[in-house]
């Protein structure tokens, strides 16, 4: 029997005013039962501090579902943390699986072959623009190039 991963997940709002947005970071996993990964996110939950507000002055944390919700009032607004527990089940880093130990008949994977790269032609470096016609005392085009072509949408 495979042993459960968990990921304790904190989502939560990072930065002010119009470039306020929410974040997910993983703070951590835990390998067991689920009621064992839902104790270790309280306890997280409890001791964490967010960044805002700054002078905080109440806090109140509810249990949610498979987590909890962390609601901190400041002088202004309050600020929420979501807090919950998921199972993993696929992750692109996770190490590969150690090799059966004994003489278990186990297909051999075959080694996988890079891609053939595909050849590009070779397309001749742009022609500069020509700029013609009246300039200023620096050289600089009085008239945009671009400006009057029909070929531009």
């Amino acid at each position: 029997m495979d042993v459960a991963t968990w990921g304790l997940v904190l989502e939560t709002t990072v930065g002010l005013g119009e470039r306020k947005h929410t974040e997910a970071y993983v703070m951590a996993h835990v390998e067991g039962g689920r009621e064992a990964a839902l104790a270790e996110l309280e306890r997280r939950a409890r001791a964490y501090t967010p960044e805002h507000p700054r002078s905080p002055k109440r806090r109140r944390l509810f249990r949610d579902g498979d987590g909890f919700l962390l609601v901190v009032d400041g002088a202004w607004q309050s600020h929420a943390t979501r807090f919950s527990v998921a199972e993993l089940l696929d992750d692109t880093d996770r190490p590969a699986p150690a090799e059966p130990a004994g003489d278990a008949s186990v297909p051999e994977e075959l080694p996988a072959t890079p891609p053939t790269p595909i050849s590009m032609p070779e397309l001749p470096p742009p022609s500069p623009p020509s700029v013609t016609g009246e300039r200023d005392e620096d050289g600089v085009p009085v008239k945009p190039v671009w400006l009057g072509r029909t070929d531009l949408p």
